[in-house]
């Protein structure tokens, strides 16, 4: 192939990745299509391109549209950076809600640049099946919108922002609980629990008749509920018993991780524990959306305690 055409050659393939990118190309990207420094260079010197940061280029010079800034931001973050929180949503698709910086999370220990109008950050829940492999990377939207959740400015615009992402499509109720139940410790959490249960049809308590047919669709015996018990501190309800065998299950709602009630729930827990009795926790928000795993170590429990089962039930 003559020199002027691995020219146009080059040239064609540049112009085709920047259409994917929104126009925008990273240094290393132009480097390894065949553009010489010199050539970005003269081309910047033209005006007709111009510099992103310090790590990008665009193939045009109006003004970036949002896509375009989406992409530099990633870029200037460096490997492994992906659009995080309310910016992934946004890159997703959410709509009618607003931010003043575009977030970017790189693996923990990364290098973290400095730039206008980014917020780049290392995050430690960082996993490389979390982030979208097709157009700009991005974290997928239930973890973006959990993430987004935690780190909003306030309560209300964390509210917001997981109750947008359920109804405009972007993520299922459920698919919010599962990625709630990976984050351990943070402030917010017991606000974010809370939401999620009303996005789940708002179902803060579980009936009686309820728990009794998942039990009996496991090939579980059947609990008793509400069992009333007296310790040291006055009487109390255990949600539900199996009396024989030496088990309780313990259904927390959301308001279980609010502060006020560790210690009462932890006195009861301990009067029950001091009975012999096997207390296992059962959050709701778990069981709405991860019943099968929680069933599995109620099972494992009444077994290990002798508790005859319907062996002729699947598990």
């Amino acid at each position: 192939m003559e020199a002027a055409d691995l020219s146009k050659h080059r040239e064609r393939r540049v112009h085709a990745l920047a259409a994917e990118q929104a126009g925008i190309l990273s240094r290393t990207q132009l480097y390894s299509l065949g553009a010489t420094r010199g050539r970005v260079r003269a081309n910047v010197r033209a005006r007709r391109w111009r510099r992103v940061g310090s790590q990008s280029i665009s193939l045009t010079t109006g003004p970036l549209t949002r896509d375009a800034q989406q992409w530099a931001a990633v870029f200037e973050a460096g490997p492994r950076a992906f659009l995080d929180g309310a910016s992934s949503l946004i890159a997703s698709g959410l709509r009618g809600f607003t931010e003043t910086t575009i977030r970017v999370s790189v693996p923990r220990g990364a290098r973290v640049r400095r730039a206008r109008g980014l917020d780049i950050r290392q995050t430690r829940r960082w996993q490389s099946d979390d982030v979208v492999e097709t157009g700009v990377p991005r974290s997928r939207p239930a973890v973006a919108a959990v993430r987004g959740a935690l780190w909003a400015r306030s309560d209300k615009q964390a509210a917001l922002l997981l109750t947008m992402t359920v109804q405009q499509g972007l993520v299922e109720a459920d698919s919010l609980g599962v990625e709630l139940l990976r984050v351990r410790r943070d402030r917010r959490r017991a606000l974010a629990y809370a939401v999620v249960l009303d996005l789940l049809d708002g179902v803060r308590s579980l009936g009686e008749a309820e728990f009794k047919r998942m039990c009996h669709r496991r090939g579980l015996p059947e609990p008793t509920r509400q069992v009333i018990r007296k310790g040291r501190n006055g009487s109390y309800y255990l949600d539900a018993e199996w009396e024989h065998c030496g088990v309780v299950v313990e259904i927390d709602g959301f308001q279980h991780a609010w502060a006020q009630n560790v210690v009462e729930d932890a006195l009861r827990q301990n009067d029950v524990t001091i009975t012999h009795a096997r207390v296992l926790r059962l959050p709701l928000l778990g069981l709405r959306v991860a019943a099968d795993d929680f069933f599995a170590q109620i099972r494992d429990a009444l077994v290990q305690a002798g508790c005859p089962l319907d062996s002729d039930r699947p598990a």
